[in-house]
């Protein structure tokens, strides 16, 4: 059984001076199960979407004018999914998929990591595999925030075995890459307390996972070592972190500026609709 969520997502940015001018976009619109979606900038100026190259809704705008600050709010109203159980037959991967196997900086492995990945599809079908190298991760890498940063790379979080959900979503990618099964890094959103009462807001977080696939996409949480369910809401997939940011943009003026990022979810009750997750 899935569920009803409504999350908001503030980010607020303040220059350090006065930025002449912006040019942004934005990747905060849930990627299915939408009910209702906006986005509000301040200063308040146009905006328009399109769909990148992964599928992912990205809102985009400029602010051509002097401002000191900028102040984006995403709000969504959107059904989740309960946990799926993975289907026994196994398709190979189709050759579009092959730059879901490729390494990227972010999510390569030593040439020791590797061969521990393919020792961990020996005998095993794919979802045994994926769940080995889950367990891998887990094992390894102590979930610790502030221990990273937004650069740090697979290879890094292995070696210092810390790391937060961005980190652990690249190296579970990573090493499920080098065990032959294509992967994607999923962001989205985490409800934290799933016992929370039906219209009670909650501090939630922004949120990192991974999908394999075997058949169909099946995503696995490294970080909290799950499957994904009602909890959690999808907003955008590709190769790592680089493909799916939240926020990204340019400008021109000073150089440093500060950020503060506030997640809100509030769940609002059972999802009423079916919708497959993607």
């Amino acid at each position: 059984m899935g569920w009803r969520v409504k999350v908001s997502h503030v980010t607020h940015v303040e220059y350090d001076g006065e930025a002449r001018s912006s040019y942004n976009e934005l990747r905060m619109t849930p990627a299915y199960g939408v009910l209702s979606s906006r986005v509000k900038v301040t200063p308040a100026v146009p905006t328009y979407s399109y769909e990148d190259y992964w599928g992912t809704t990205v809102t985009a705008f400029d602010v051509p004018e002097p401002h000191r600050s900028l102040t984006v709010e995403a709000v969504s109203r959107v059904e989740t999914s309960g946990p799926r159980t993975p289907k026994v037959s196994v398709t190979l991967a189709h050759p579009s998929m092959e730059e879901l196997l490729r390494r990227t900086p972010m999510t390569a492995v030593n040439a020791e990591l590797d061969e521990l990945a393919k020792t961990q599809a020996l005998g095993r079908d794919p979802h045994e595999t994926a769940e080995a190298i889950c367990e891998l991760v887990t094992a390894r890498v102590e979930y610790m925030p502030g221990s990273t940063g937004v650069q740090t790379s697979a290879q890094e979080a292995w070696d210092l075995g810390k790391g937060v959900c961005q980190d652990m979503a690249h190296l579970t990618a990573g090493l499920l890459r080098a065990a032959g099964l294509p992967a994607r890094y999923v962001s989205g959103y985490l409800h934290p307390r799933p016992t929370a009462g039906i219209g009670e807001p909650v501090a939630g977080q922004s949120h990192a996972w991974v999908e394999y696939w075997a058949g169909e996409w099946l995503p696995l949480d490294p970080t909290n070592r799950t499957y994904v369910g009602e909890a959690h809401v999808v907003v955008a997939r590709g190769r790592d972190y680089s493909d799916v940011p939240p926020l990204k943009g340019i400008y021109q003026g000073p150089p440093g500026s500060r950020q503060e990022i506030t997640v809100t979810v509030t769940r609002l009750g059972p999802a009423l609709l079916h919708t497959p997750p993607g």
